[in-house]
């Protein structure tokens, strides 16, 4: 299937990764092993697609600095947050299981719950997709799109990409920090080339980030 390449990035450790916070909008920053991720990720990505025709970034920091280690020349996409996860945001997850355990036992179940009263994962896809599919038409036929973004964004994206049931993420593995995920795209079809492809040794994997 010719069209373009989509490869969505995910950020780097933060330190909420490390804390083992609900991160959603808000950001704590990459930890020393996040900045080092990213720089070894950005040589992965040149040596397996070179310079991109197009690079894309949420404007969350944490992924937006990973996406400097690659390249400066991004476009902002505020479409690629993260989930947002309302009144959780910068609470342990031991915290917010303590005080909301239906909740979070509902959204482990696969619910699709507005955690801490923010987005479902059927809202987030929607934007998300839209956002990867405007990448791809204005690249046009051919091109190698990069985006930066983060777990929730990449799982959403790939389920619309295998066609499953909105939303779709909950049997999808949360991505590693700075893994790869690869989209074959074209005329509205996609095609999921590959899944959470790790680019560092040592990499985190968090659902709900």
């Amino acid at each position: 299937m010719s069209g373009v390449r989509l490869v969505l990035v995910r950020h780097g450790e933060s330190h909420w990764n490390v804390e083992e916070r609900y991160q959603g909008q808000a950001d704590s920053g990459l930890t020393p092993a996040g900045i080092e991720q990213a720089a070894v990720a950005a040589i992965e990505l040149r040596r397996r697609f070179g310079e991109a025709d197009l690079v894309v970034t949420s404007d969350l920091p944490r992924a937006r600095d990973t996406a400097y280690a690659y390249t400066r020349n991004v476009l902002v996409d505020p479409r690629l947050r993260e989930v947002d996860v309302g009144s959780w945001t910068g609470r342990t997850f031991t915290d917010v299981a303590a005080d909301h355990p239906a909740d979070v036992a509902t959204a482990a179940e696969g619910v699709d719950v507005r955690r801490g009263g923010g987005e479902t994962f059927a809202e987030v896809r929607e934007r998300v997709w839209a956002a990867l599919t405007e990448a791809a038409d204005r690249a046009g036929d051919g091109a190698t799109v990069v985006l930066f973004t983060h777990g929730g964004a990449i799982r959403v994206a790939a389920a619309a990409a295998l066609s499953l049931p909105v939303p779709g993420h909950h049997d999808l593995a949360p991505p590693v920090n700075t893994s790869l995920t690869v989209i074959a795209y074209a005329a509205g079809r996609s095609r999921l080339a590959e899944y959470n492809s790790p680019t560092a040794r040592e990499a985190r994997s968090t659902r709900a980030d």
